[in-house]
């Protein structure tokens, strides 16, 4: 369940659309040791690209997607698909969400990545919304690198109108009504990929959701 920590000010559309918001990434694991350790172990295993491992590591209904029944048979599918470019894009993202700092909700579950936790409002389309990942991100005023720089921004929400697979660059709006362009590798999908450990009954973590989609 995804806490109500942050809400990001109503985005309504005017040339003003809120005032910018700034969500600086902190990883909570180091709260819990046991759930660091097993976070380490998770990460080794995706690496090596261990199914068996990882299946282990996963809860018995593991949470996959939005339409189907899920469970450590779905998952061992999606990890070793016919299609290697399915199975490559599956393996990457397991590896970079399982990379990114978490949370702990208020149920004591942990989550990756941290924007996860921020709560947009519902007038709001979350498909055209995108978390700035990085510091000092060059917002400019065209799809390139020599395009003049028109400001920094760090780790805020904006909005892409009209994301395009594949480009170098999108074009963005800011939630105070600028707008330019922003590479691509500095935008997380607010309905990207998302990962949770919850601890069994018997004590131990375990990954039990690994989803994508609002």
């Amino acid at each position: 369940m995804k806490p109500l920590i942050w809400l990001l000010a109503m985005l309504i559309c005017t040339p003003a659309l809120a005032q910018r918001q700034s969500f600086p990434p902190v990883d909570e694991a180091a709260n819990d040791p046991d759930l660091a350790a097993f976070r380490d172990s998770l990460r080794a295993l995706v690496d090596a690209r261990d199914v068996d491992g990882v299946v282990a590591a996963a809860c018995p209904d593991i949470y996959l997607s939005h339409s189907t029944l899920g469970g450590p048979d779905e998952l061992r599918e999606n990890l070793t698909a016919s299609s290697q470019l399915e199975r490559d894009a599956f393996w990457a993202a397991l590896q970079d969400t399982l990379s990114q700092p978490g949370y702990f909700d208020d149920q004591g579950e942990f989550w990756m990545p941290h924007p996860w936790q921020i709560t947009l409002p519902a007038a709001l389309d979350p498909f055209t919304a995108y978390f700035v990942t990085g510091e000092n991100v060059s917002l400019r005023a065209g799809p390139s690198r020599d395009d003049t720089r028109l400001a920094a921004i760090s780790h805020e929400v904006v909005i892409v109108p009209n994301y395009t697979p594949g480009a170098e660059y999108q074009q963005v709006v800011l939630t105070d009504g600028g707008n330019g362009f922003m590479h691509s590798d500095f935008l997380w999908s607010m309905v990207g990929y998302r990962a949770a450990f919850v601890k069994s009954a018997g004590g131990e973590w375990q990954l039990c959701t690994f989803v994508t989609g609002d």
